[in-house]
């Protein structure tokens, strides 16, 4: 099979449901008003309600929600071939994750910048706002415990990487200062931050960086037991252990700082040039692929799956969450996205336009982790790698980096240079969403404070340092950090579960409006069928293989899930026994 084909099809599939599904939902069901008065100007205060310009909210948005997700969950799906991956990936975000986005940014936006969690106490029930909260609160404390991991990894596997990540804030820094601060146009600072970040990856081949093991861990028992006796193995072992919890450690105290910073100081510029680095890459990878044209060489349908991996029916629409459809999505537009909103017409062009973004990079990691990696490790070295769903799941970043490099490698880009750069993106995009979870982890522990009248955790402050430290302590709970990628069955069922509740919001406000509610309700009942067999059979692998930390919270999770099914069922009942009593409306 040529990438080529693949590419086209994608992309002209994404092309088509912008053009004419996204304006059949903007005109038909969401109904934009251009004139609508939104959050951004009804509460403007210069910290979170910003009125934004739509090419600068859309870069917020975009890089906030095309984290490591869109690239980590195809990366690891395609050991079950490519074909489901590629069907999942792009059917997914033109009828389902790009509904999504724009319906979740649209409805906040209506009521007045409020979450989505919020929203579900005035049109679900009361008991659901609480629920919606503390199910958004488990989210994202996988979220950023799982990101804070891959990035660390990737910091210690790509050296070259951490000059220009750590540099490109200090780049968005000056540039939020120019553009609010001394009226300077938005385009000519942003790309000439792109250009210092590119000197940057450049420079970064020759001024790598390896954390100091400053921790001095010594060895775990199992570390032990795996080196077979030999010191040296073990004490290199705890070595990186060490260096890993070192980098989430800086991590988190970095997200921290980041995360009570006024939005235009550091969030939004930095996501705007990360915005222009994400068409760049995308743009490398499709010449590339134009350009080498590799072969897919990998198969279709995996017929002969490792003993360790698990059926691809239901778990591929878990494994694929961003890159897809992705509960996170609706809380970055409901959270922040929504307070920026200038004009109401914008959300189809920052949400449903977003959200085929992100499709586009889930596609280009199914290319470069088929096509580009398997060129450059061989078939054989391609069935290595993908020998365990263990190593499937540890190795994803790897996987996308060299096949990143060798497509790069094709259109003249040093081998070298390349997988920087491939790494700096995964890095940019993963900081990127760590940054805004956290923000949106202190709006939801702020909420629960006011829902339950203590004043201490409504603090900004207070609130940040309970979303970091339980964050940092989940990261690093789990074999110091080793062990975070475990999380991602359980992040990925969490994350498509948010998903389907919010387009059950999402469906219970059109049907009070009167709307046609198909678009999505169809969405929500496949995503709830999915997402309760997958968490059933996770549940139940927990629980086989004894991971009491996994199997306690997503039996927490689980139990609120149903909750909110009932909850939901109760309000449909509702709704269907008002609708039913009440006059019939005069026909037009």
């Amino acid at each position: 099979m040529s990438s080529i084909v693949l590419l086209v099809i994608g992309v002209t599939a994404f092309i088509s449901g912008y053009r004419i599904y996204s304006r059949y939902i903007a005109r038909r069901i969401y109904q934009l008003d251009p004139d609508f008065v939104t959050p951004a100007h009804e509460f403007e205060d210069g910290v979170d309600f910003v009125p934004t310009n739509r090419h600068v909210l859309f870069g917020h948005h975009f890089t906030s929600v095309a984290g490591a997700a869109p690239i980590v969950g195809p990366a690891i799906a395609v050991i079950w071939g490519w074909l489901p991956a590629f069907l999942w990936v792009v059917v997914g975000t033109v009828f389902a994750g790009a509904v999504h986005d724009f319906g979740t940014l649209w409805i906040s936006t209506r009521h007045k910048g409020n979450s989505i969690g919020t929203l579900a106490e005035s049109i679900v029930g009361d008991r659901a706002r609480v629920l919606f909260l503390l199910l958004i609160f488990f989210l994202l404390l996988m979220v950023n415990a799982v990101f804070a991991v891959i990035i660390a990894n990737l910091f210690m596997a790509n050296p070259g990487a951490v000059l220009p990540v750590w540099g490109s804030l200090v780049v968005a820094l000056v540039v939020g200062f120019l553009i609010y601060r001394t009226g300077a146009g938005i385009l000519i600072p942003s790309l000439a931050a792109l250009a210092i970040l590119y000197a940057l990856i450049w420079m970064g081949q020759y001024a790598p960086f390896t954390l100091p093991d400053f921790l001095g861990l010594g060895p775990t028992s199992a570390q032990l037991a795996t080196a077979a006796g030999d010191p040296a193995v073990a004490a290199a072992a705890a070595a990186r252990d060490g260096q890993r919890v070192g980098w989430i450690v800086i991590l988190f105290a970095y997200t921290f700082v980041a995360s009570v910073l006024p939005v235009w100081l550091l969030l939004q510029p930095r996501d705007y040039v990360n915005g222009h680095q994400l068409f760049v890459a995308l743009g490398i990878i499709g010449v590339g692929v134009i350009v080498a044209n590799p072969q897919v060489v990998a198969p279709a349908v995996n017929t002969h799956l490792p003993a360790d991996a698990p059926g691809w029916f239901p778990l591929l629409f878990i494994t694929i969450a961003c890159g897809a459809i992705s509960g996170f999505h609706g809380l970055v537009a409901s959270g922040t996205t929504s307070k920026q909103l200038d004009r109401e017409s914008d959300a189809r062009y920052v949400g449903y336009g977003g959200a085929l973004g992100e499709g586009a990079l889930a596609l280009t990691s199914i290319l470069a982790t088929t096509a580009g990696f398997a060129l450059y490790v061989g078939i054989d070295g391609w069935h290595a790698h993908y020998g365990s769903w263990a190593a499937a799941s540890t190795g994803a970043t790897t996987a996308f980096v060299n096949g990143v490099g060798v497509l790069a490698e094709g259109i003249g880009i040093p081998h070298r240079v390349a997988t920087i750069f491939a790494a700096v993106v995964v890095i940019s995009f993963a900081a990127t969403t760590l940054d805004t979870s956290v923000r949106l982890q202190r709006y939801i522990i702020a909420e629960l404070g006011v829902e339950y009248r203590l004043k201490l955790i409504q603090n900004r402050w207070v609130a940040t340092f309970i979303a970091v430290a339980s964050c940092a302590l989940l990261a690093l709970g789990l074999d110091r950090g080793a062990g975070g990628t475990r999380l991602w069955p359980l992040f990925g069922t969490t994350n498509q579960l948010l998903a389907g509740l919010s387009l059950l919001v999402l469906t219970l406000f059109l049907f009070k409006l009167g709307r046609r509610v198909w678009v999505t309700a169809i969405p929500m009942a496949f995503l709830l069928v999915m997402t309760t067999w997958a968490m059933v059979l996770n549940l139940d692998r927990f629980a086989t293989s004894d991971q009491v930390l996994l199997a306690t919270v997503g039996g927490a999770i689980f139990v609120l899930e149903l909750w909110l099914l009932f909850e939901g069922a109760a309000a449909v009942r509702r709704l269907m026994v008002g609708r039913d009593s009440s006059p019939s409306p005069p026909v037009p």
